[in-house]
């Protein structure tokens, strides 16, 4: 049984922690301002791949496969990066992936063709591919235990505030300063970010306490190292997997399928985007602060029935208004879940092994993940968009079944 001191009971309730240590403020807003650099990129990229594609005169594949090297490289950043930050530090190795993202952002804007611009698009995103997973670990371990699920919540939504940021910014940048200015643009994020990062300092207590030494290869095999274990991971590994998957494949295709179906124009996509942004933004609040309450596992199969729900209900909706209100819904229940993984893999792994969990499980479903643009497009081409959506709550229920049978619930645990 896990318990709580009088201020975390106290904060279980629903109050702030009495002390909060300045430490801990600066942890959460470093590593939210990192996440919100990684949406600000993904949701500019999206926007700008039309001008890029004409500019440059790339095919229609090169143009999707930019998206899709910033993935590949994602993934390869957060399984370098992820086994660096448990052996170095969670500090020191995202202050290193802020600025190799920063410093290749800004080479973007100087691409002359499709070669150069997927070599700096690819080491781009594997700065981008270390900034979840360590900043959770970091937030997991400088919080505490109950507003775990609450301050993972509101690293998530550093995501979402830069996706907000950037649906609000393109429409209105993108004619005056084209796609090379926007890449530019970016790096001053990432400077800012970077700064933040300095202003933090030193490790996280937990971090710092003395424990064996381990190889990269020992940490990996922390992940598998019994049969219990295992199944722990594969059924984190498969939420992970769903949640990027219906993220990308829903926020990749829609703005287009807006405007062919129903002739919205870039602005009113950027407002559709917008509004399911806010949506998703007020579900990772939301999941944040009923996990501590109730339990992480509860709230995940809370979500993912809703979920499940949400995209066969949007699938139906043809009003201007009803797609509007619906996309907000859809994006509370298919994107909320984010504020939930960053406690519930903190509570799974040990020090050791944390960051390395946290990168290598969401970057490995991210890989799986960005299938689902490619899933939707090759569906879309048999059966109807609307179907394509609607099927998607399957993967859903795949989903739920993991949940009960596999993954376990350590709501509030001392973390080891």
């Amino acid at each position: 049984m896990v318990t709580l001191s009088g201020e975390e009971t106290r904060a279980s309730r629903g109050a702030a922690p009495e002390r909060l240590a300045p430490y801990a403020r600066k942890a959460l807003i470093g590593s939210a301002a990192g996440y919100a650099m990684d949406g600000f990129d993904f949701l500019i990229l999206a926007f700008m791949l039309g001008a890029i594609r004409e500019e440059l005169r790339l095919t229609p594949a090169e143009a999707g496969s930019l998206a899709t090297w910033t993935l590949i490289g994602a993934v390869l950043g957060g399984l370098v990066f992820g086994l660096l930050a448990d052996r170095l530090g969670r500090v020191r190795v995202l202050s290193w992936t802020i600025l190799l993202f920063a410093v290749f952002t800004g080479l973007s804007a100087l691409a002359q063709g499709y070669d150069d611009l997927r070599l700096y698009r690819t080491v781009a995103g594997l700065g981008l591919g270390g900034e979840f997973g360590i900043g959770m670990a970091l937030v997991a371990e400088a919080w505490p235990a109950a507003w775990r699920a609450r301050a993972s919540s509101y690293v998530g939504l550093g995501w979402q505030a830069g996706v907000f940021v950037a649906a609000i910014m393109v429409p209105l940048l993108l004619p005056l300063i084209g796609w090379r200015g926007m890449f530019a643009i970016g790096v001053l994020p990432a400077l800012a970010c970077l700064y933040i990062r300095r202003g933090i300092g030193q490790e996280p207590a937990l971090f710092l306490e003395p424990k064996a030494q381990t190889s990269f290869a020992e940490r990996l095999r922390l992940l598998v190292k019994d049969g219990k274990t295992a199944r722990m991971s594969f059924g984190v590994l498969i939420l992970c997997s769903v949640q990027n998957f219906g993220y990308y494949g829903i926020m990749i295709w829609l703005p287009s399928y807006l405007a062919r179906q129903f002739g919205y124009s870039l602005t009113q996509s950027a407002v559709w985007t917008a509004v399911t942004v806010l949506g998703m933004g007020f579900g990772i609040w939301l999941f944040g602060q009923l996990a501590d309450r109730v339990g992480r596992k509860p709230i995940f199969l809370a979500y993912q029935l809703g979920a499940a729900i949400m995209v066969l209900v949007y699938s139906q909706l043809r009003d201007p208004t009803a797609l509007l209100i619906g996309g907000a819904l859809m994006g509370l229940f298919v994107n909320g879940m984010l504020g939930g993984y960053g406690a519930l893999i903190s509570e799974l792994y040990p020090t050791q092994a944390r960051a390395t969990a946290q990168n290598v499980l969401f970057n490995l479903g991210r890989a799986v993940g960005g299938f689902g643009p490619l899933a939707v497009g090759l569906l879309s081409t048999r059966y109807s968009f609307a179907t394509t959506i609607a099927l998607l709550s399957v993967i859903y229920v795949i989903d739920m079944i993991a949940t009960l049978l596999l993954v376990p619930e350590r709501k509030g645990a001392a973390l080891s």
